[in-house]
């Protein structure tokens, strides 16, 4: 599993001290503004956080060192990452990334459908985009009479399929 994992885009900047307007690429945009420090890609920079607030579904953040207009429009672009090791997810809960490639496999005859490459947020809840080996895409929707257990060190989700699901016809 990857250790730095993405939470939003910068931008543009916002006001005249150097803030920063952030896309956020999570569930919720205020989940970014828990953390004291962002990261590059690689974890080898790291941004620290002055201040943070939501302002219409995006996030203004205050980097450290960032104190000029000219400053934030060379963040401009940037993408931002957290520390896997920052967050602890409640049971049950899982990050977008370590779902996509997962296996989807029936749990009572054990037949593979193919493996995630996608989540799509319907607003009831979580839908998840399966690719066949044929190339096939399906959708299943992330409930728990559906989704019977995922296990992230195995590479596997298993899954019991609504009638119909899977029926080509």
């Amino acid at each position: 599993m990857k250790k730095y994992l993405e939470v939003g885009k910068i931008v543009s900047v916002h006001g005249l001290k150097g803030d920063v307007k952030v896309e956020p690429w999570c569930n919720e945009p205020e989940f970014i503004c828990q953390f004291d420090t962002l990261y590059s890609k690689d974890g080898k920079r790291a941004y620290k956080i002055e201040r943070c607030r939501v302002q219409k579904n995006m996030v203004i953040i205050k980097l450290k060192g960032v104190d000029s207009v000219e400053d934030g429009q060379a963040m401009r672009n940037k993408i931002l990452f957290m520390d896997r090791d920052d967050v602890e997810l409640e049971e049950g809960y899982y990050f977008f990334q370590d779902l996509i490639g997962l296996t989807v496999i029936d749990a009572d005859n054990q037949k593979e459908y193919g493996k995630i490459n996608d989540v799509l947020q319907t607003g009831a809840n979580d839908v998840y985009q399966i690719k066949s080996d044929e190339g096939k895409s399906y959708y299943i929707p992330a409930i728990a009479d559906v989704v019977i257990k995922t296990d992230l060190q195995e590479g596997k989700m298993y899954i019991r399929p609504l009638e119909g699901l899977f029926d080509e016809d």
